[in-house]
């Protein structure tokens, strides 16, 4: 059996409503799917986090490489995509498409074995995982807080156990609204805040002495991802664990993280920093170290269900009769590529987010809805040169 083809889709979903953070501010996602189809008919879907049309012309230069080699092969596939851009992408958004393959090529081997990935992976260790709800962006720009409590009280009211809040606007209006929401959900609900490496050492520091009597469970990029030694300082100067790594790459860059004792919690993402391949070597370093690891997720359902299987084989280091909850990131902004494309649906039952068991991930994607969410603004600006030609004709 042999990968027969390669095809990519650049789907684009426009928001009712922007939001911004500490970066940017999104008015659409846009985001790049690929799908492998094998000799014998059977296929799998992967995604890449990462500009999507750039990924897209990084899955077209990895195309020759991967067409023609047997999908259950996975390993070796990898191997030959990495080498062969060694000595230009050892970083980046290239890094992204050799992951969408990677991942398209776990569900293809899964659904051609009969066996979700997670088993494929080693087994499954839990069976069910606790999701924390990624939410709490900003939306008016001159009132950061607007419509938080509400926000707020609804992820407690559908049952989430655990909320992840955005940060990084300016300390004084950040203390305000951690101290805004831990008073609105309670204590018994955990708290993460997450700045997107707005802030200096300096100011991290700052920030996190003055939110530390919240209860935090983790402070998320808290500074620029370069700065291995100011994160292990930070960690030095604060009770809250400090968690990074979603803009790492390879074992090899999170081995650095490990070394330089930046981090608490490693935050690979599986479709930008290597795969699924590559996101169980890091595993391995992680457990090796002693260094928890919760994924970042964000994007379409398929890479919510691979942090799923991924997290349902995590070894738990230490051992015990009465294990923890494993986390995994459930974002709840509006996403109609996360809640429309593929099925079944995902749902979360008294908190928490069962594994699937079904085949390759455990599900596939509507072809039908998937066309709806074509970005065509590639093909239609061809189409306008075209007739422009034959209209000076």
């Amino acid at each position: 059996m042999k990968i027969d083809k390669i095809e990519t889709f650049v789907v684009k979903d426009k928001l009712s409503n922007s939001f911004f953070f500490s970066q940017w501010e999104y008015s659409e996602r846009c985001i790049c799917l690929v799908k492998i189809t094998a000799s014998n008919g059977q296929h799998g879907w992967g995604e890449a986090y990462g500009p999507a049309k750039v990924v897209e012309a990084g899955i077209d230069l990895l195309k020759p490489i991967v067409v023609g080699e047997n999908p259950l092969e996975n390993e070796v596939i990898w191997s030959k995509m990495y080498r062969k851009t060694l000595d230009f992408a050892r970083r980046g958004v290239l890094m992204a498409s050799i992951s969408a393959l990677d991942i398209a090529i776990w569900d293809l081997k899964g659904k051609i074995l009969g066996l979700p990935v997670a088993t494929l992976l080693g087994g499954t260790h839990r069976k069910k995982i606790k999701p924390y709800a990624t939410g709490l962006y900003f939306t008016d720009h001159n009132d950061f807080s607007k419509g938080f409590i509400e926000e707020a009280k609804r992820y407690v009211s559908q049952g989430f156990k655990a909320i992840k809040m955005k940060v990084g606007l300016g300390i004084k209006a950040d203390v305000a609204n951690v101290k805004l929401i831990r008073e609105t959900i309670g204590d018994d609900i955990e708290l993460m805040v997450d700045s997107n490496h707005a802030y200096t050492l300096r100011e991290a520091v700052e920030l996190a002495r003055k939110i530390e009597k919240y209860d935090i469970k983790w402070f998320e990029e808290p500074i620029s991802p370069e700065f291995y030694e100011q994160y292990k300082e930070l960690r030095q100067k604060t009770t809250i664990p400090i968690a990074g790594g979603e803009c790492e790459y390879l074992r090899f860059g999170f081995n650095e993280l490990i070394k330089n004792k930046s981090v608490d919690i490693l935050q690979p993402d599986i479709c930008a920093s290597g795969g699924l391949t590559e996101a169980k070597r890091i595993a391995t370093l992680a457990t090796t170290n002693g260094v928890d690891l919760i994924p970042h997720t964000w994007g379409t359902s398929i890479g919510l269900h691979v942090a799923m299987h991924f997290i349902a084989n995590m070894e738990s280091v230490p051992g015990r009769m009465y294990q923890p909850d494993f986390l995994i990131e459930f974002d709840q902004t509006e996403n109609g590529l996360r809640d429309r494309l593929s099925f079944p649906k995902l749902e979360m039952k008294d908190g928490y987010l069962e594994v699937p068991n079904k085949p390759g991930l455990g599900i596939d994607i509507d072809e039908t809805i998937l066309q709806e969410y074509l970005d065509c603004s590639e093909q239609d600006d061809r189409e306008t040169i075209i007739q422009n030609i034959l209209n000076n004709k």
